[in-house]
């Protein structure tokens, strides 16, 4: 018919391309949901699973070096430093929110909470003890400022809803300005406006501080290990991170504190038993295990990594004792 209109056959190659979305998707209900589902997963194992493992950084480098004040005090500068490299440089990761990618990651939230846990203390030393004359004169602005500070609990992002539900200073906010003071301390420190004493019996209570720190520690690993929870029951991990960030910052401490009390260490003959404390503290920050591993009874083939860092972390204990004996002995 004249008004007929006739459509030619299209074989396969003549069709037009789909579209890009059909093509990644499909066009059948069943495809998409399989396909979507799939894609889904990849992305949050991605998210969560490479992100969240690219930004782990847990920096136990033995050799690192503080920013230095020409006469002023190496342990304070250590001190200083590692809370800017720990804040600025690598990010604070303790206070992280559920929805970012380490969400699933706490090994460097772990070995951030020690390492604070050891720098807190430090200061509390240097306001009560070794930044005021004789252990008697008033409490240096500076480092009362910092010593408080440095108490902010390591977990509070921009909310914390049990104190207000309005935003508030986040952790390392605090630890930021914690940093400033210490700098501002160490500044006076080396103009001659500051105390700080080296006296013998500063040296000691900071020590028999780190005493007390180190053996609570040690206590949880011989707690834990003694429960037989298991190869890898998710709390060991948690144990041996800390501690590493504790033993990491303790030994770097405990090393700033000998260029500090050098004439101290020098005068008690003490030179030998410091620097066998020194290894031994390295030796406990510097393991490096791919999984930490909590394997129970000597005829396991696995590993424990808690024993042999606790076993690092007693002998350190046993050295600094000494140490504080020989002073404590010859005042």
């Amino acid at each position: 018919m004249a008004n007929d209109v006739i459509i030619p056959h299209q074989s396969g190659e003549d069709r037009p391309p789909g579209s890009l979305s059909g093509f990644v998707f499909g066009r059948q209900p069943k495809t998409i949901l399989k396909r979507s589902s799939i894609m889904i997963a990849a992305a949050v194992a991605l998210y969560f699973g490479g992100m969240g493992t690219a930004m782990q950084r847990i920096d136990a480098n033995p050799d690192f070096s503080p920013t230095t004040v020409e006469n002023g005090s190496h342990a304070v500068d250590m001190v200083a430093s590692l809370i800017e490299r720990e804040v600025d440089t690598h990010r604070w990761a303790p206070n992280d929110p559920a929805f970012y990618p380490t969400a699933f990651h706490d090994n460097m939230g772990n070995f951030q909470r020690g390492l604070m846990r050891a720098v807190s203390r430090f200061t509390l030393e240097l306001e009560t003890q070794i930044g005021r004359l004789n252990g008697t004169s008033a409490i240096d602005r500076d480092l009362e400022q910092a010593a408080g500070l440095l108490q902010f609990p390591t977990d509070v992002w921009l909310f914390d809803f049990q104190q207000s539900i309005l935003p508030v200073q986040p952790a390392d906010t605090q630890y930021r300005a914690a940093a400033d003071a210490l700098r501002a301390y160490n500044a006076r420190v080396a103009a001659g406006q500051a105390a700080f004493e080296t006296r013998p019996d500063a040296l000691v209570l900071t020590l028999e501080r780190m005493l007390g720190e180190l053996g609570a520690r040690a206590a949880v690993i011989e707690q834990h290990t003694q429960q037989d929870s298991g190869l890898m029951d998710g709390v060991s991990d948690d144990i041996f991170y800390f501690n590493k960030g504790l033993s990491y910052a303790t030994y770097l401490l405990v090393r700033e504190l000998g260029r500090d009390f050098d004439r101290v260490i020098s005068t008690m003959g003490i030179e030998a038993v410091w620097a066998q404390t020194l290894d031994s503290l390295r030796q406990a920050a510097t393991q490096r295990p791919l999984v930490v591993l909590n394997s129970s009874g000597e005829s396991s083939i696995f590993a424990n990594h808690l024993h042999l860092q606790g076993f690092f972390m007693k002998r350190a204990l046993l050295q600094l004792d000494e140490v504080v004996r020989v002073l404590r002995n010859t005042r």
